[in-house]
């Protein structure tokens, strides 16, 4: 991993309410491998970010699966808004911050021999800011993928809320047909502004992009990327809490009309 400094995640704007109404928030996007690695280094991962929403991939899915999220989200400053096994894997969390109006978990086809996949969805508000959010965990083959990545963009439709903000692992890389289809439609967050680091995979070797954050038009992306010198965390606790690096976004909403 680069060396990391604590002044490049002290440049990410924190959460707030603006004057005109519109609320600056933080998003994190995270694969948590179902949270079979160190979880204490998870959990500090996540509450040194700081966030108002955390898309979770790889949540756990069956034995206890739901005792499992919320101490997850207990020990990192969050609580659980909907998905896990529910959603076959994708799911989100919020802070307090947050005000729900509902949730939603999908789940898409199921190929014969492929792994079931799934959206966690909600509409939340802060202050007068309405967004639609999506956490998604996309196919390993390439065609299925492509079909889920049109479905996603139904599934932002279906919200039926002015802005919204999708993250996940798309296991493809910007070069690959459904990661384009994505970023032809909404703004990827790294490609907007850049911010942090960029590789997503692996933790221990970072080598290619294939954890998003995008955002519909309308959102202003104030910076988005992989955090690095997050205060109280060290290197190595990224490398232990998942083999997946997280993706950061500060976005400012404007406020419902």
């Amino acid at each position: 991993m680069p060396n990391s400094s604590s002044s490049v995640v002290r440049s990410l704007p924190n959460s707030l309410t603006e004057a005109d109404g519109s609320a600056v928030v933080r998003v994190l996007s995270y694969n948590i491998r179902s949270m079979r690695d160190d979880t204490d280094a998870l959990a500090r991962v996540i509450g040194a970010c700081s966030p108002d929403l955390v898309l979770v991939q790889e949540a756990p899915r069956f034995f206890r699966w739901r005792k499992k999220l919320a101490r997850l989200a207990a020990a990192s400053g969050q609580v659980v808004l909907s998905g896990g096994g529910t959603a076959s894997g994708p799911a989100l969390l919020c802070s307090l911050r947050a005000t729900v109006e509902r949730t939603e978990d999908v789940l898409l086809p199921l190929t014969p021999g492929l792994h079931r996949r799934g959206f966690a969805t909600a509409v939340v508000r802060f202050g007068g800011v309405r967004v639609g959010v999506v956490s998604c965990h996309l196919s390993l083959r390439d065609d299925e993928r492509y079909e889920q990545g049109g479905m996603l963009l139904e599934q932002v439709a279906r919200l039926g809320t002015p802005h919204a903000v999708v993250g996940g692992d798309l296991n493809e890389r910007p070069d690959g047909r459904t990661f384009k289809r994505l970023g032809a439609a909404l703004q990827d967050g790294w490609a907007t502004r850049a911010w942090g680091g960029e590789l997503t995979s692996s933790a221990v070797d970072p080598h290619q992009r294939i954890d998003a954050i995008f955002a519909t038009e309308g959102v202003e992306v104030l910076g988005c990327g992989v955090p690095l010198g997050l205060p109280g965390v060290a290197e190595a606790d990224l490398e232990r809490a998942t083999d997946h690096l997280p993706v950061l976004a500060a976005l400012r909403v404007p406020a419902a009309v």
